[in-house]
């Protein structure tokens, strides 16, 4: 994930800050200038350009509205360029400021000394400079001030937001620890809770979790079990078994029953804070990338500059008069005016993301662009990125015929109907509806259930389901046959044994089912040469099985990573030469997301992930990963291409205006329809992807 030393657009942010006031908002600031120039703009562009509209003494109305857009509604541009000036450098900004002054300084002259004040005269056409000019023909120009203005502002604007929100990622984090903490102490034998502040709690102490609540701190169960879902701090899954003696991760979320936890870690030292730091410091490590249009414009100022005035001087000891001349010389000026080049980075940003933002890909910044082209990893979380985020019934085993499929989920189920676990849950929900008296229930974590179950159709049994050696230890007998059924399920989806009468009857697997379109997606990176890569916290087993699924290659899997060892994973990828983007939903994806050089998040996932990322994905499917990348792609494709224009344009048309064969005015067309250009090259972007040849499917 990329970020910009300065603004990519052609002013450092930083810039904008000499324009506002110590309390303001800058983007409240942007908003106001923009809607002052917009609503102003409308009467100067309609009048000057549209004959009929032109009532006698238009131009003394047009005057001052557009001086009002050229200097309070254009005062960031003039600033920064007088910052960058007092440095000895210049800017995009330099050339905005400059024409946007050029444009406007001629049309005042041409209204008090050029005769376009005269009232009852109306805008005329003057395509190359004479010397009979000085008769009244002189043209104006505000029009150009005001548009140039009005689009630049958009497109800061735009961008300004899109930055706006990277940086409360650590913001998110912190909140998910819980403000406050029920303490438990004893004092002459009476046990008393105390609700006191996350903050107070210090090592060695022991705090409540009920139900439902957030685990306070890094700390150690010493009463109680209960099930803990870890999938924000690890993707795991499924909820963790818990009980006395097991380490648990403040912020992680108890499930059903309460616990008591001794605090091992407070504060900085817990694994919350440890990821907090990551995102910070994989966010601190960025390199900045300098825009295309700043280097143009470091030298294209002075130069075209420098041609103005020798133009200028030129034509005077020419003998053609100072009319000629300043027309001649304004030309060049005017025909340089960045109008097309400062257009062609925000116009095709604002329709690329509009666009995005119609198909739920939401793209922060242009700094983002310049990582889809160079990516060829593609990393992906496993745990809700390519699987749905919950556990499925897979299928039922069984190798002897001990029983039939039905009574085995029938049964299984009843015992599971009062768990909460996640497995309990998929065999409950996947089992025909059944009416069954249960008693006598019992459960160990992480072995597995027993009770007894009488369905109307049978008498009351024993039934256990759970591991091969939690059915053993009760006295089952595990058939060789179901031993090794069950190992090889357990390769690649979680399995559980149920038996009953002495002996195990059968296999019932669960799964996190890859999403529907996850092996379209995988396919459709591959076709655009790009190596998918699965980075999980999960364990082998399942991560394998997903990536065989979608079509990941084992060798491409890395299972039981921390989130500390995700972001070594995209590290060692780029140590290998790699440009890596990073796909996930989850707190745990989120320093990994920072670390790549292009990060995705999962807009069904956590704001951490979201704010972490360079493209949210709002949609909750995998295939909107390479419909991202093509975009970002064309984008930045439309943006060289405007940018390319742009130059070429300044490069052959300010000699010709030098020489005197273009007026100001045919200037001022010439510049509009090469802004015309750029903005319909940027429309394309709207018809995206069917305008780029890419229908998304297979």
């Amino acid at each position: 994930m990329s970020a910009m030393g300065g603004d990519p657009m052609g002013m450092d942010m930083d810039a904008m800050d000499v324009a506002v006031r110590p309390g303001q908002d800058r983007n409240q600031v942007l908003a106001k200038r923009l809607a002052v120039a917009t609503v102003l703009a409308l009467p100067v562009v309609a009048i000057s350009m549209i004959g009929p509209l032109q009532f006698p003494g238009w131009q003394w109305v047009v005057a001052p509205l557009a001086s009002v857009i050229a200097i309070w509604c254009a005062w960031p541009f003039h600033l920064a360029a007088w910052r960058a000036a007092k440095h000895g450098t210049s800017t995009m900004d330099t050339l905005v400021s400059l024409g946007i002054v050029a444009s406007t300084a001629w049309s005042w002259w041409a209204l008090l000394f050029g005769g376009a004040g005269q009232i009852g005269r109306r805008m005329g056409f003057s395509l190359i400079p004479a010397a009979g000019a000085a008769g009244g023909q002189a043209e104006m120009y505000f029009e150009t001030a005001a548009v140039v203005t009005v689009f630049l502002l958009a497109g800061r604007l735009i961008q300004f937001r899109s930055k706006r929100r990277t940086g409360s990622a650590l913001n998110d984090l912190l909140r998910l620890s819980p403000a406050e903490a029920t303490l438990v102490t004893h004092h002459d034998g009476s046990r008393q809770e105390q609700t006191v502040p996350v903050s107070q709690l210090t090592v060695g102490q022991v705090f409540l979790v009920k139900p439902g609540q957030k685990v306070a701190t890094d700390g150690v169960v010493v009463d109680g079990r209960s099930a803990i879902d870890k999938s924000l701090l690890t993707g795991e899954s499924q909820p963790v078994e818990v009980h006395p003696g097991s380490q648990v991760a403040g912020g992680t979320v108890n499930q059903n029953g309460a616990l008591e936890i001794r605090a091992t870690a407070v504060g900085q030292a817990t694994q919350l804070a440890a990821i907090a730091r990551l995102v910070a410091a994989a966010q601190a490590g960025k390199a900045p990338v300098q825009e295309l249009a700043d280097r143009i414009s470091a030298w294209l100022v002075p130069v075209v500059g420098g041609i103005s005035l020798v133009t200028l001087a030129g034509w005077l000891l020419a003998g053609r008069g100072l009319q000629v001349a300043f027309q001649c010389a304004a030309a060049v000026l005017i025909i340089a005016c960045p109008c097309a080049l400062g257009l062609a980075t925000p116009t095709a940003l604002a329709v690329g993301t509009g666009r995005g933002a119609q198909l739920g890909i939401l793209i922060k910044g242009p700094e983002v662009l310049e990582s889809t082209r160079r990516v060829d990893r593609v990393a992906l979380d496993k745990t809700g990125t390519l699987t749905e985020g919950h556990m499925t019934l897979a299928d039922v085993l069984i190798p002897d015929g001990a029983t039939s499929r039905q009574e085995l989920l029938q049964l299984a189920a009843a015992v599971e109907a009062d768990s909460d676990h996640p497995i309990a849950r998929a065999i409950t929900e996947a089992a025909p509806a059944v009416q069954a008296q249960v008693s006598g229930f019992d459960s160990t974590p992480a072995g597995g259930a027993t009770a007894t179950v009488q369905l109307l159709s049978r008498q009351s049994t024993q039934v256990a389901v759970g591991k091969p050696s939690y059915l053993a230890a009760l006295g089952l007998t595990v058939p060789p046959a179901i031993q090794t059924a069950y190992q090889q399920a357990s390769q690649a989806a979680t399995a559980v044994v149920a038996g009953w009468g002495g002996r195990a009857r059968g296999i019932v697997t669960l799964t996190d089912q890859p999403k529907a379109d996850a092996a379209q997606a995988v396919s459709q990176l591959k076709r655009m040469g790009l190596t998918p890569v699965m980075v999980t916290g999960d364990a082998p087993g399942p991560a394998q099985g997903v990536a065989a699924a979608v079509g990941i290659a084992a060798a491409e899997v890395f299972a039981g990573v921390t989130p500390a060892g995700k972001v070594d994973q995209v590290r060692r990828l780029h140590q290998a030469g790699h440009v890596v983007a990073m796909v996930g939903d989850g707190v745990n994806d989120a320093a990994a997301i920072a670390a790549a050089d292009l990060g995705f998040a999962m807009g069904s996932g956590t704001d951490v992930a979201n704010h972490a990322a360079d493209i949210t994905l709002m949609r909750n499917q995998v295939t909107a990963v390479p419909e991202a990348i093509r975009l970002s792609r064309a984008t930045l494709r439309v943006i060289e291409q405007n940018l390319v224009w742009a130059f070429g344009y300044n490069l052959i048309l300010v000699p010709v205006a030098a020489t005197g064969l273009a007026s100001p005015m045919l200037a001022g067309v010439a510049m509009g329809i090469s802004s015309v250009l750029v903005v319909a090259n940027a429309l394309r972007l709207a018809r995206f992807p069917r305008a780029f040849g890419w229908t998304g499917r297979s």
